[in-house]
C-alpha cells in the first residue's frame, strides 16, 4: 500500500480560490475594505474587475493589518500568507494593493514592505506596479537589482543626517544578491520596522541557493537597536512562546507573504521558512463534477495550467527539430511564438540557424544580452516586429510577457515545474494559448508521465509527416553551413 503524505492541516485544507478566471471575475467594488483612493487608481487603470486570486487575497491582507500595520490584531502577530495560483492569475497586484494601502497612513519613512524575486526582470515588472499605485500618495519605492552602481543604489535607499542616518524607502524591491550585499554593507539601511516580507517565485527562492538571503532578512529584521539612545519599549526581538513577559512590550510583527505557481508542498522545505500559523490560498485543484461534488482523486494534484491553454507534444528525433520549428512558423504561420531552449549555448546556436535560414524575424533573450537590449526586445516582441523569440528559463519565471500566442519547447523540459512556468507564458489573465513541446522519441514515456504524475492528462500528440518538411530540406542544409562558418 501507497504510504499517505501526512501534511500539516494549513496544507491539506487550504482556502481554495475559483479556477476559472473569466467566470468568476469580481467587480472592484465588491472587495470590501479598499481605500477609495485606490479605488480611483484602480479605475484609471481600466481595472473594473478582480481575478479570483485577488477578490480572495487583498481582503485577507487588509485584515491582518486592520489595526494599523505597528500591531496585529488584539496585540497578537498576523498569520504568514501563501498563495499557490496559475501563472498570469493576478498575484502581483494581490500584494501591491494592500500593503500600498496599510502603509498610506505612515508617517516616518521607514522600510516596512520589501519584495524580493529571483530576477531582475520580474523586480522591475513588480516595482512598476507599485509606482502606479504609490504615484501621488508620497510612498517612495527603490528597486535594487545592481543595474544601477552600488553607491548609487546607496544613495536611493539612505540619506546621512546631523542626527544619523534616515531610509528614502518604504518599499524596496530586491533580487537576493544585491540585496544581501546592501544588508552587509549599507550603513544606515535598516530593516528593524519591515512589518511586509513578499517572496514571490517562492519556491525558487526557498530552494538552497537563496536560503541563505532569506535568513539574513530576517536577522537584520529582528536586531534589536543597540545604541543606548533608543526606546528600549520598541526593541524587536525575535518571536518565540508567549509569555507574560513577551507579550508586554508592542513590537512589530513581521509578516511573510508567499506567492508561486507552484509552491512546494514538502513540508520540510517549508519548515525552512519559519512560517507563523499560515494559512494557504490555492487554485490548484480539482474540477467540480456536474452533480457539484469534487472529483476526488484528483485533490492531491500539486500544479494548475491556464484555463484557456491547449497543450500538444511533436514526438520527434533530433535532427528534424529545427526543421519542426521552421515548419511551424513558415508553413502553419505561427505569430508571437516564444521559443525555449535549456542553455544559452543552445538558444544561441537556434537563433543564429533561424536567422541564416530567413524568412522569420526572430530575436533571442538570455543572460548574454544587456539589460537594455533586453527591454528592447521585449518590446519589440510585444508590438509584433518580432515572430520568434527564442528563450532561456529566464523569461519563464513570472514574467509577463505581452501577447504570446504560442509557446514552444524547442528541448523538452526535465522538471515539472519547468514545464509549468514555460507554458504559463501564453493564455494569461483568461486568454486563450497554445503550448507545443518537441519530445524526442527516447524521452517520450518520461515526458508523458512526468505530465501524468502532475495530473496533467489533457495533452494531445500531434505527429508530423516526414513529408511536410522535405520542401524546406534544401534551405536547411544551406542554412547549416552558413552557420558552421558563422561559428568558426
Amino acid at each position: 500500500p501507497q504510504v499517505q503524505p501526512f501534511l500539516p492541516q494549513w496544507l491539506a485544507q487550504p482556502k481554495r480560490v475559483q479556477k476559472r478566471i473569466k467566470d468568476n471575475l469580481c467587480p472592484v467594488r465588491d472587495v470590501p475594505g479598499i481605500h477609495p483612493r485606490l479605488l480611483k487608481k484602480l479605475q484609471t487603470n481600466r481595472i473594473e474587475s478582480f481575478f479570483p486570486v485577488q477578490a480572495e487575497v487583498i481582503p485577507a491582507i487588509l485584515q491582518s493589518a486592520s489595526n494599523g500595520y505597528l500591531t496585529g490584531r488584539g496585540g497578537f502577530r498576523p498569520r504568514d500568507i501563501c498563495v499557490s495560483a496559475p501563472t498570469g492569475s493576478g498575484k502581483t497586484l494581490s500584494f501591491v494593493i494592500p500593503i500600498v494601502q496599510v502603509l498610506l497612513g505612515r508617517v516616518v519613512c521607514h522600510v516596512r514592505a520589501l519584495v524580493v524575486l529571483p530576477t531582475k526582470e520580474l523586480a522591475q515588472q513588480v516595482s512598476k506596479v507599485f509606482n502606479v499605485y504609490t504615484d501621488g500618495t508620497g510612498l517612495k519605492v527603490v528597486l535594487i537589482t545592481g543595474q544601477k552602481s552600488f553607491a548609487k543604489e546607496q544613495e536611493m535607499l539612505v540619506q546621512k543626517k546631523v542626527t544619523g542616518y534616515c531610509s528614502l524607502a518604504d518599499i524596496v524591491v530586491a533580487t537576493p544578491g544585491r540585496l544581501t550585499d546592501h544588508i552587509n554593507q549599507t550603513p544606515g539601511f535598516s530593516l528593524t520596522q519591515l512589518r511586509f516580507l513578499i517572496v514571490d517565485e517562492a519556491d525558487r527562492m526557498i530552494d538552497d541557493m537563496h536560503q541563505n538571503c532569506l535568513n539574513q532578512i530576517v536577522k537584520a529584521a529582528f536586531q534589536g537597536e543597540n545604541h543606548s539612545g533608543s526606546n528600549v519599549l520598541f526593541q524587536r526581538i525575535k518571536p518565540g512562546p508567549l509569555t507574560a513577559a513577551s507579550s508586554c512590550s508592542p513590537q512589530i510583527p513581521l509578516q511573510k507573504l508567499l506567492f508561486s505557481a507552484t509552491l512546494t508542498q514538502d513540508p520540510e522545505k517549508l519548515q525552512k521558512l519559519d512560517l507563523f500559523q499560515p494559512r494557504l490560498f490555492t487554485s490548484v485543484y480539482s474540477e467540480r463534477n456536474r452533480d457539484g461534488t469534487e472529483a476526488e482523486q484528483d485533490t492531491n494534484y500539486k500544479y494548475t495550467l491556464p484555463e484557456g491553454l491547449s497543450q500538444s507534444y511533436v514526438p520527434c528525433n533530433l535532427n528534424s527539430k529545427p526543421l519542426l520549428l521552421l515548419h511551424f512558423m513558415l508553413k502553419m504561420k505561427f505569430t508571437r511564438v516564444l521559443c525555449f531552449t535549456n542553455s544559452r549555448e543552445a538558444s544561441h546556436r537556434l537563433f543564429l540557424l533561424v536567422q541564416a535560414f530567413g524568412g522569420v524575424t526572430v530575436a533571442e533573450f538570455s543572460s548574454r544580452l544587456a539589460p537594455n537590449e533586453r527591454k528592447r526586445t521585449m518590446k519589440e516582441f510585444e508590438q509584433g516586429k518580432i515572430q520568434l523569440l527564442i528563450s532561456t528559463d529566464a523569461t519563464a519565471r513570472g514574467i509577463d510577457v505581452k501577447g504570446v500566442n504560442y509557446v514552444i519547447n524547442y528541448d523538452a523540459p526535465q522538471f515539472i515545474r519547468t514545464y509549468i512556468h514555460r507554458v504559463g507564458r501564453t493564455a494569461r489573465a483568461g486568454e486563450a494559448g497554445v503550448a507545443f513541446s518537441l519530445v524526442l522519441r527516447i524521452q517520450e514515456r518520461r515526458f508523458l508521465r512526468m505530465l501524468r504524475d502532475a495530473g496533467i492528462q489533457d495533452i494531445k500528440k500531434h505527429p508530423v509527416k516526414g513529408n511536410s518538411l522535405k520542401p524546406l530540406m534544401q534551405q536547411y542544409e544551406e542554412a547549416l553551413s552558413k552557420l558552421e562558418k558563422t561559428i568558426k
